[in-house]
């Protein structure tokens, strides 16, 4: 399962944003997706990790559909 930025209504992130003034902190709203990982070679999660770091992001590989 992973969990990327959820795309969201107006009024869900009036809500949301209302919540924040009562509690006095952001609150990121993230979606689920069904996916499964797979396992890498220690070659290919290498190459993964160094893109990874060259694009200062986190990179998942997923089994296609």
């Amino acid at each position: 399962m992973l969990y990327p930025i959820a795309s969201l209504e107006a009024d869900k992130l009036d809500a949301i944003q209302s919540l924040e003034k009562e509690i006095g902190s952001p609150v990121v709203a993230l979606a689920s997706v069904d996916a499964d990982s797979v396992s890498l070679s220690k070659d290919k999660l290498e190459k993964l990790q160094a893109l990874e770091d060259e694009l200062d992001v986190v990179l998942v590989a997923v089994k296609p559909n």
